[in-house]
């Protein structure tokens, strides 16, 4: 039942499926969650509601600020062929759902999908990024006119690069930003 609504808005909309590893659920986040965290009413009560979990007060992520909401709306306007590459990370624990993280791609020139990652604190360590990020890879890799998939941290987190390395990724040069490094891997 908790699934009822978000999976109405699946089957009436994009017909995509949660895509799931392990205890994890990836679940495709669609414009009307988006909207439902710009309006940031208490505890989050909108979007729990959508998605049918729970959401810790560690919610949202460090870096998970109103203009990355605001860039996933306007690449769904732009790019509708994107919708199912952002999603929203859930660990199941017996009956229970509860938001971890978020994992999601956006398209670059020549075919290339950049992902990023992030779990919330109380959920780092126990391989949650790493299982998200290598599920989406591996999705992303089948979708049409994706030929690689890459993605970008500072070489002093230590644990960013193993979660690419651990995707199948290998270094290819330096990222966008200083101190920074790029890793890919091509279909």
């Amino acid at each position: 039942m908790k699934f009822l609504q978000r999976s109405a808005l699946l089957n009436g909309g994009s017909g995509l499926a949660d895509l799931k590893v392990g205890k994890l659920r990836l679940v495709t986040i669609l414009p009307e969650m988006l909207r439902a965290e710009q309006q940031r009413d208490p505890d989050f009560a909108e979007l729990r509601k959508l998605l049918g979990a729970k959401l810790t007060q560690e919610w949202p992520p460090e870096h998970w600020e109103p203009h990355v909401l605001e860039f996933i709306l306007k690449q769904y306007e732009d790019h509708p062929e994107t919708l199912g590459w952002h999603r929203y990370v859930l660990l199941g624990e017996r009956k229970d759902w509860t938001l971890v993280g978020a994992v999601g791609g956006f398209p670059k020139p020549e075919g290339d999908v950049e992902i990023g990652y992030s779990t919330l604190p109380e959920f780092q360590r126990r391989g949650l990024a790493t299982a998200a990020a290598k599920k989406l890879v591996e999705w992303l890799l089948r979708r049409k006119g994706v030929k690689s998939v890459s993605a970008q941290t500072f070489l002093r987190l230590g644990e960013s690069v193993k979660v690419m390395e651990r995707c199948g990724m290998v270094a290819v040069g330096e990222g966008d930003d200083p101190e920074t490094v790029r890793y890919r891997r091509v279909r």
